[in-house]
């Protein structure tokens, strides 16, 4: 069965795009990702991005446990 790009609330596409760009500039490939586009970006740092983005989203769920 082949995976969805679709996100799961439509809604949170912007979102999740803006928190990518976040996390871009926070590892400083920003600049890159913004004249070249994701095309051009190597998988470790499109990896790096997912998983920096992961690991906020996992703090921001937590914080609203406590």
């Amino acid at each position: 069965m082949a995976r969805s790009r679709k996100p799961v609330n439509p809604a949170a596409e912007n979102a999740l795009d803006q928190m990518k760009f976040e996390v871009a500039s926070e590892l400083g490939i920003a600049d890159h990702v913004r004249s070249n586009g994701w095309n051009t970006m190597t998988s470790a740092d499109c990896g790096r991005v997912g998983g920096h983005m992961v690991r906020k989203m996992i703090e921001q769920y937590e914080s609203t446990l406590k």
